[in-house]
């Protein structure tokens, strides 16, 4: 009877799946570069509220083929298969965040920048991140204060964070970072207004910026999928 009953635990533990074996700060699926090199550029995909990892992985294979593309898996879970890279809730219709949460996802992000590099030996000096909704906002919040570790990011539908304004780098390599800032002019979730107050922050600082507008909601058009795309194409 012991050795059955240590034969179905050995069968029970060996059907568990293995989450971060490799001690990676955030859960990700990987594209690997479609174009041999021994330093590929590295893209990395942050999701919205509620989402995860698999979201915009559905664009991985669009992306330029020299690129190693990474889609990361916001920390929060807030539901089954439902994640968020911080808690937030629209009292009087405006965001009230957990900043507490918002900062160590930003803190977390820095971080698995430098475990992606070094484990898939990417190029640390070509690193883009791509965000929608809370993704684009933690793209501004890792961009900005550390400009360091990125050399540019596209932000669709989002907005940037008064924290991530109060601590934006001194660096000189913050004027050297390449934004495409992409916002809908009917966003309900996340209005209009906040494409225009980050991009006034980005003038401000010297910030070399593309900005396209839609028309299709709080989501990503195929038209501005595209201009990224072309955008990414050219770095």
């Amino acid at each position: 009877m012991k050795y059955i009953i240590i034969m179905i635990l050995s069968l029970l533990i060996s059907s568990i799946p293995d989450i971060n074996t490799d001690n990676i700060t955030l859960n990700y699926l990987v594209r690997q570069p479609k174009v041999q090199s021994d330093k590929p550029p590295l893209l990395i995909m942050l999701h919205g509220m509620g989402s995860n990892e698999k979201d915009l992985f559905n664009f991985a294979n669009q992306m330029d083929e020299r690129f190693l593309v990474i889609s990361a898996q916001a920390p929060y879970r807030l539901g089954e298969n439902s994640f968020g890279w911080y808690e937030v809730s629209f009292p009087n219709g405006k965001p009230q965040i957990n900043d507490v949460q918002a900062e160590k996802s930003s803190e977390m992000l820095i971080h698995f920048i430098d475990q992606i590099v070094e484990k898939h030996k990417a190029n640390p000096e070509k690193v883009y991140l791509m965000g929608f909704s809370q993704g684009a906002i933690m793209s501004f919040s890792v961009g900005l204060t550390r400009p360091d570790k990125v050399s540019g990011m596209a932000c669709f539908s989002g907005r940037i964070l008064q924290k991530t304004k109060e601590n934006i780098s001194p660096n000189k390599k913050l004027k050297a970072l390449d934004v495409l800032l992409v916002h809908s002019t009917d966003d309900n979730i996340l209005n209009y207004q906040y494409a225009l107050e980050s991009q006034k922050v980005l003038d401000r600082n010297g910030i070399k910026t593309q900005f396209i507008t839609d028309e299709v909601g709080h989501s990503i058009s195929q038209a501005s999928l595209g201009k990224f795309k072309a955008w990414l194409k050219s770095k």
